[in-house]
């Protein structure tokens, strides 16, 4: 998205246009005579915020595959470089942590020095206009590549002396080196998937019906979807009030704090919390954990020495102990939170690694482009969190609203009640909806005692319904016992 009018003013140097790059050292060389595409303000923009936001920037830039080479400014190459290494490093990014690094590899006067970052970091208030600035510095690069290349063609086209299908060939390699980055380089030879899945199966066999993923804690779910799997995104879908949070809570404890640990191991598990406060989440889990009912809690019926009271600290020290990461960003568009996922996949590498992730909920998760109508949004965040599954390689169960029609008349949710649902149904590898039971009355519109959770959707098992117990004193749900 441009920045507002007047906000940002673009430069790219023409025949006439003889400025020269600031920040230290010589532009590139100009191309007959003509100082190529760039614009100084862009690279420093760009840098801004990567300064501001203390490496969510950097990792967009490094997940746009954006090199050092792509800042014309020889300061601007610099500092980017820097940028990067101390990223890689595991540091965090900030103009004092970068001043500190430029000083000791004797680059901090080169680049400008503390004047020349000051000046950077205070260009603009937010970094509202990343990908903006982000898409200007890597299309002005694009160009001076295209540009170098086929000025170099066109040399050796007066140059040419015979054999015209390996001088084309040569100039088509050329081209192809400046555009190949501009694609990831995503095929793989069939050996390598048969091999993965070879390995999968062996598991299958040995375990003979054994879960392959992450376990939900519901043996009936369990037994459909042989637990959440890796790379797969699930949708949890479900009506306001119908308890969509507390089963998704449900499932991040099982992950994390398995009945049985030597049975089923620990995993890693990233919670993004758009709606509720991370305090809140954390009372949530304690009291369905010890199984206490909040209510009482508040209205001071617990007493101090009660065994409710023991069973909340007992809780308070498993839940202390378990690898769970919440993140309560009210605000956080995709490209941001699968930022933040990738950091912590990299904090919890020494410590089992990252073993799910659970988005509450995916209408809050804001588009890169505002201007942009709902509908491309959500589908450009659908997109994002199923990118971000195979990307980590763990499962990703974001939780989703319904809309009204199964309300109004008054029957069993479907795929296409799922709100904005066309990219959403499409990307989803497992659609799950929470619903009222069949019998219950047409006027109730929350949980009760049980719930029917329908698997609506998925793509490598069958669909059905499953019956839940919903305790509501404690906000949680249980097997089913009929």
């Amino acid at each position: 998205m441009p920045p507002e009018p007047g906000s940002f003013s673009p430069r790219r140097y023409s025949n006439d246009d003889s400025s020269r790059a600031e920040g230290g050292g010589r532009p590139a060389p100009s191309f007959g005579g003509r100082v190529p595409p760039h614009s100084v303000e862009a690279e420093e923009s760009l840098l801004a915020c990567c300064l501001i936001d203390g490496g969510d920037s950097v990792s967009a830039c490094v997940e746009a595959k954006l090199t050092p080479e792509a800042f014309y400014d020889p300061g601007n190459r610099t500092i980017f470089e820097v940028l990067c290494e101390i990223y890689r490093a595991g540091h965090p990014v900030d103009p004092t942590v970068l001043a500190e690094e430029l000083r000791k590899k004797n680059l901090l006067d080169a680049v400008g020095g503390l004047v020349r970052i000051n000046q950077i970091t205070d260009r603009i208030p937010t970094t509202a206009h990343r990908t903006y600035f982000l898409e200007q510095v890597r299309e002005n690069a694009l160009l001076r590549q295209l540009i170098g290349v086929a000025t170099g063609a066109i040399e050796k086209c007066y140059q040419y002396q015979g054999g015209i299908e390996e001088f084309i060939d040569k100039v088509e390699r050329d081209m192809f080196q400046v555009t190949q980055d501009r694609t990831n380089d995503s095929a793989r030879e069939m050996k390598e998937p048969v091999k993965e899945a070879t390995a999968v199966i062996a598991k299958m066999l040995e375990r003979r019906g054994e879960l392959t993923g992450v376990s939900s804690g519901f043996v009936d779910l369990d037994k459909m979807l042989f637990g959440f799997q890796k790379q797969e995104m699930t949708i949890l879908a479900a009506r306001p009030s119908m308890g969509k949070t507390s089963l998704a809570l449900n499932f991040v404890e099982a992950a994390a704090l398995p009945a049985n640990p030597k049975k089923t191991p620990p995993v890693g598990v990233l919670l993004f919390s758009l709606e509720m406060g991370s305090s809140q989440i954390a009372l949530r889990m304690l009291c369905s954990h010890a199984r206490v009912n909040m209510q009482r809690l508040r209205d001071g019926f617990v007493g101090r020495d009660s065994e409710e009271t023991s069973r909340l600290g007992r809780s308070a020290e498993a839940l202390k102990a378990a690898p769970i990461m919440i993140d309560d960003s009210s605000s956080i568009s995709i490209m941001e939170m699968r930022a933040k996922a990738r950091r912590v996949a990299q904090k919890l590498r020494d410590k089992g690694g990252l073993g799910m992730i659970v988005v509450d909920y995916l209408q809050l998760v804001s588009g890169t482009d505002p201007k942009a109508n709902r509908e491309q949004q959500v589908a450009e965040i659908s997109r994002g969190l199923k990118g971000m599954a195979k990307e980590l390689h763990v499962p990703v169960i974001v939780l989703s609203q319904l809309n009204r029609a199964s309300e109004k008349e008054n029957r069993v949710p479907r795929l296409s009640d799922l709100r904005e649902s066309g990219s959403i149904e499409q990307d989803a590898d497992v659609v799950l909806m929470l619903a009222r039971p069949k019998d219950a009355d047409e006027k109730f519109q929350t949980a009760a005692d049980s719930a029917d959770l329908i698997v609506a959707k998925q793509r490598n098992g069958p669909v059905g319904e499953i019956k839940l117990t919903f305790l509501k004193d404690i906000t949680r749900f249980e097997n089913h016992i009929a």
